[in-house]
Parts: C-alpha cells; sequence; structure tokens
C-alpha cells in the first residue's frame, strides 16, 4: 500500500499541541496485491497507480522510512564519533560527503540523532542522571499525577531535571505565599548544582515544594527552572521569593513568577556562610 493510506487517529494530546505535526495521511486507495502460487511464481491481483496527492519526486524519494537504514559501519562510525566528541551535526555532514552526498548516505540526520538517544539512553542507566530519570518514570507509573520535566541541548544530552510530587504541589498551594530557591545546599561529584523550592507551613516546618538537579548555574537554565516550576504548580506566583543563589537570578524570578518581592541572600564565597541579606522590590 502507499504510505499515505488511511488517516491519522485522533489523539487526545494534540489538542494542547503547539507545533503540531503535517498530516501524513490522506486516504490514498493506491497499492499492489500479490499472491504466491503453487509453482514457486508471484502473480499480481491487484493493482491500483492512482495517487490522492502528489507524489514524491525520485530525488528525495530516499527520504522515506522504508528507504532509510543504517548499516553496521555507519553505526560503528556513529559510536566512535559520538566517543570522540564530534557533534552529531559535523559527523553527519562529514558521512555525507565521502558517501557523495545525502542522497547516497542510506538514512537522514534525524535517524542519526534517534540512534544517539537510543545508545544514551542505555549508557544512563548505570549513570547519576541515568538513575533518577528511572526513578522518576517509576513514580509517575505509580502515581500519574507525580510531575517531572527534562530538559535537553541541542545534542539530545539531559541538562537540567525538575521534579514534585502531589504532596508537594498541594503544600504549594496552601503555604505557597512566600518560597525560598536555594542552590547552594550542595553538588553532585560531577560539581552539577541540586535546587530546591521550600518553604515554611503552619508548624513552622520546613517543606519542600519542588526540586531540580541543574547542568549549571546560567541564566538559560533558570529560565527553563521557573517556567517548569510555575507550570507544575497551575501557574501560581509565590509574593515573596528568597534568594540563595546569585544576584542574575533576580531579572529571570522577576520575568517568569512575577513575586512582589524577592530577598537576596549573600555569601562570603571563602566561606558560604550567609553575610548579608537584602530585601529587593521587583
Amino acid at each position: 500500500v502507499c504510505s499515505c493510506e488511511g488517516y491519522r487517529g485522533k489523539d487526545k494530546q494534540e489538542d494542547n499541541v503547539k507545533n503540531p505535526r503535517p498530516q501524513s495521511r490522506f486516504g490514498c486507495l493506491a497499492k499492489m496485491k500479490v499472491n504466491s502460487r503453487i509453482t514457486g511464481k508471484y502473480r499480481v491481483t491487484e493493482f491500483i497507480v492512482e495517487h490522492a496527492h502528489e507524489t514524491t519526486t525520485p530525488s528525495k524519494s530516499h527520504l522515506h522510512r522504508s528507504q532509510r537504514k543504517m548499516i553496521i559501519p555507519q553505526v560503528v562510525e556513529v559510536h566512535l564519533a559520538d566517543d570522540s566528541g564530534i557533534t552529531p551535526k559535523t559527523s553527519c555532514e562529514l558521512m555525507a560527503r565521502r558517501a557523495g552526498g545525502r542522497e547516497n548516505l542510506g538514512f537522514i540526520p534525524e535517524d542519526y540523532r534517534n540512534h544517539l538517544r537510543s545508545k544514551r539512553t542505555m549508557k544512563m542507566k548505570s549513570g547519576d542522571t541515568g538513575g533518577v530519570l528511572e526513578y522518576l518514570q517509576k513514580m509517575q507509573l505509580e502515581d500519574s499525577n507525580f510531575f517531572y520535566a527534562i530538559q535537553v541541548d541541542e545534542d539530545d544530552l539531559i541538562t537540567n531535571i525538575f521534579w514534585a510530587d502531589v504532596k508537594m504541589m498541594i503544600d504549594y498551594s496552601y503555604f505557597g505565599d512566600v518560597v525560598c530557591f536555594d542552590t547552594t545546599y550542595r553538588k553532585n561529584k560531577e560539581g552539577r548544582p541540586f535546587a530546591m523550592f521550600v518553604g515554611v507551613n503552619h508548624h513552622k516546618l520546613t517543606i519542600i515544594f519542588g526540586a531540580a538537579l541543574l547542568y549549571d548555574e546560567t541564566t538559560e537554565s533558570f529560565i527553563w527552572l521557573f517556567i517548569t516550576f510555575a507550570k507544575a504548580m497551575s501557574e501560581k506566583k509565590p509574593k515573596t521569593t528568597v534568594l540563595l543563589v546569585v544576584r542574575a537570578v533576580l531579572k529571570v524570578v522577576h520575568a517568569v513568577l512575577l513575586a512582589e518581592r524577592a530577598v537576596l541572600g549573600s555569601f562570603c564565597c571563602s566561606t558560604g556562610h550567609h553575610v548579608t541579606f537584602k530585601v529587593v522590590t521587583l
């Protein structure tokens, strides 16, 4: 049958998708039916040549999924390039040049990235990040309301992870007017900061609203984290945010959380102890 045969099934999640995938099935009836005969030969019993859509030109036929496959030497080269730190884009372009063009490569960049993603997923299972990811996936299977989100870079490597369980979200709905955001708690052996959103309940006990494992403390990482935190908490904004981080995060808090004021904690770099606290009106 034609690759455009039938129609795409209705997905409930499509209503919330910002960039939906283009339609690829149009109910095309073009097909060829072949029967096997007792003599060992084959006979064409039905052949419909008319397509209900424009057909692919010969110069683009290699892009069809049925025509794409990575052979073993290419897979080995992909692994060597990844282990050597060569970016997927550079490696793919080099392989295409050696093959005399992308049309002779046998696969497209998306196949390359998908293969790397599978390889890295298997490799992560024995690492710290993979252990955290497996735990989060297990928690979401046990409780569909468990929230977690990951951010990946251009090479599909996991950079930032955020998670919050149902108790955290309920606590935030009651006690989320004041939130303390702290990335100074500790760092793992790879130097990645561990961040927490914490607060205080009516018993004056510390409660956790959410946690994150960050790749670094850049503005981009904080923007993603605060947007994700707000999404997890149904867009409820805190009135006051206590920041035990660098001053640059204040702009992120103002832009994302829209807190009425933020309390900036200053530290002595040599000891890590508190020096002063300053209330900053945003």
